[in-house]
């Protein structure tokens, strides 16, 4: 029987999924592999009837530049007790090809695991993909995907300026963005926005929407004493990450709620959480600034890969080959800056309680300390006199004294 691969995504779509896929099935249909491609990620893999596509090299060529996955995606998680062997078994697999985050990758080590017991061999590697850039890979390598979003968002956030100049308003941005604070802090800094909010500053106090909206108005404060009455502050929404449920419901919003009793956040916009709140404050403070809120996130996932990952996804999917080749299993396959190809353990980059580490933004690095002690505008000490003929106590919308740096 012909020896096949299986490819899979899961989590969400990224930019360059489908240049993965392709790069992927081009080097083994070279070598005369069968590769199978399963529609709705695991959630399909064990069932009856799993949704199947044979990827010849017609189908691969024609999907490289695309958006998009042409394999539906699924976050699909499945337990133990839904592993079988028959797709393998009937399908002569001998490699597992998963493309997603530190869910699918855990999943397809789990998987591998159950298979070895029962005499199944078959390798897997895993291509790290988010677009929030939060995977610990090797320091300097980004996740597929986000280079793409980030320029998209980019394009959108210097409209949004150009919009606030024009029309002499604020606006409010919310980034997608886990735990990790990387988009926004990449969007916002390639905009010369002047503020900035990411969980990852906060690293001296507790995040809340007060600190949060005293920031934006300290922002606002000083363009104000700068004369410039617009401006754009981006907000990570990996804030909520790190707040309690009950600080949530203190935004006045009506939620709905999952099995486990949490808000459900994905039912909400985020920026209109932030401007609403804002502009509560600024009314409250009798300063007239007129606020309007963008969510980025969803129309991010899906756009053309740029060139940068046009390239990147075409070596991770060419490292598939090379790390399969040397009998490399259980890994991420990774590409550095010189485009060399290495593995990446899981084992090496989990928490104690087997959870893969989260990259967060590096605060002490030069890149975050060049653009917020340089980059953004905010009220100091310097300011207070200037500040106080719209704030009664200025030292309340210190940048540095809200967060206690």
């Amino acid at each position: 029987m012909q020896n096949s691969i299986v490819i899979l995504c899961g989590g969400g779509p990224a930019p360059g999924i489908n240049s993965v896929i392709s790069s992927v099935a081009k080097v083994f249909l070279r070598d005369g592999y069968r590769v199978i491609g399963l529609h709705d990620g695991y959630k399909s893999l064990f069932t009856a009837d799993p949704k199947l596509v044979e990827i010849d090299f017609e189908l691969a060529d024609n999907i490289f530049h695309q958006g998009g996955s042409v394999l539906r995606m699924s976050r699909h998680k499945p337990s133990d007790l839904e592993f079988k062997t028959d797709f393998f078994v009937t399908n002569n697999v001998k490699l597992l090809v998963t493309i997603g985050g530190d869910d699918t990758a855990s999943t397809a080590n789990r998987i591998s695991k159950f298979l070895a017991d029962r005499k199944v061999a078959i390798q897997n590697i895993h291509v790290p993909k988010t677009i929030d850039n939060d995977l610990p890979l090797p320091e300097g390598n980004p996740t597929f995907g986000y280079q793409s979003a980030k320029q998209e968002g980019v394009r959108i956030g210097s409209t949004v300026y150009e919009d606030a100049r024009t029309s002499g308003n604020w606006f409010v941005v919310a980034a997608m963005g886990r735990e990790a604070g990387h988009l926004a802090f990449g969007i916002g800094a390639a905009c010369h926005f002047p503020m900035i909010i990411i969980p990852e500053m906060f690293n001296k106090t507790d995040i809340t929407f007060d600190k949060i909206t005293r920031l934006i108005i300290s922002a606002m404060i000083k363009r104000k004493i700068n004369n410039i009455g617009y401006g754009v502050a981006i907000v990570s929404e990996g804030v909520f990450h790190f707040m309690s449920d009950a600080e949530i419901e203190s935004s006045g919003i009506q939620f709905t709620y999952d099995d486990h009793g949490h808000p459900e956040l994905g039912n909400v916009s985020k920026a209109h959480i932030f401007n609403m709140l804002l502009q509560i404050r600024l009314k409250q403070l009798n300063i007239n600034i007129k606020s309007r809120p963008v969510e980025l996130g969803y129309e991010l996932r899906c756009i053309r890969p740029t060139a940068f990952d046009l390239m990147y996804c075409s070596l991770l999917g060419l490292g598939v080959k090379r790390l399969f080749d040397q009998g490399i299993t259980g890994c991420m396959v990774t590409s550095d800056h010189r485009g060399d190809i290495a593995p990446l353990y899981l084992k090496d980059v989990e928490d104690e309680s087997g959870k893969v580490k989260t990259r967060l933004v590096n605060m002490d690095g030069q890149k975050a300390r060049l653009v917020y002690e340089d980059g953004l505008q905010y009220l100091t000490e310097t300011d207070y006199v200037a500040a106080s003929k719209y704030l009664k106590d200025p030292a309340e919308y210190d940048f540095k004294k809200i967060l206690n740096w």
